[in-house]
């Protein structure tokens, strides 16, 4: 045996996010990624208080675990987190109808790099992001760098109790 080979794993076990309120977020997971709540899978303390629920998402290959986090959740605020894939720009504008009819704030579709590309906060201001995987055929040129679906977050302030 190879002692510097790299163990085997077995794909993505799950994807654990940040939020401030487990009811809500799961809420609006449900309708945004038409996800399940698996109620058997809920974490709970010693005492009863539960802190993470699980979420089957179709298509996203693996659970998605919940966390309450205020703190964690607040350093993230605007960072886009998870980038879904989508086929193409009819699809891009699917997703764009879907989440109109749900009332979820989202961004324009935005020339990204290589693709069409759609940012929708969740409710903690984390950004999923859906991004075709059919290119744009635009050039460099047409890359929206200024949009401020593509800036990176601002930094969360720091509170003055905790300056240097």
């Amino acid at each position: 045996m190879n002692p510097t080979a790299t163990p085997p794993y077995a794909g993505i076990h799950h994807l654990k996010l940040p939020v401030t309120d487990l009811e809500r977020s799961a809420r609006w997971y449900t309708a945004v990624l038409g996800a399940h709540r698996v109620d058997a899978l809920d974490h709970h303390r010693p005492d009863g208080t539960l802190f993470a629920v699980i979420l089957d998402a179709p298509g996203l290959g693996t659970r998605l675990e919940l966390r309450l986090d205020p703190a964690t959740c607040a350093a993230l605020n605007g960072y886009d987190f998870l980038t879904l894939a989508v086929d193409d720009r009819p699809a891009l504008e699917r997703w764009s109808a879907h989440l109109d009819a749900l009332g979820v704030p989202h961004s324009p579709p935005v020339v990204a790099l290589a693709g069409w590309l759609l940012v929708v906060p969740d409710p903690d201001g984390l950004r999923l992001r859906l991004y075709t995987n059919a290119p744009h055929g635009l050039g460099p040129e047409h890359v929206e760098y200024d949009s401020p679906w593509l800036a990176p977050a601002a930094p969360a302030p720091v509170p003055v109790s905790a300056a240097p």
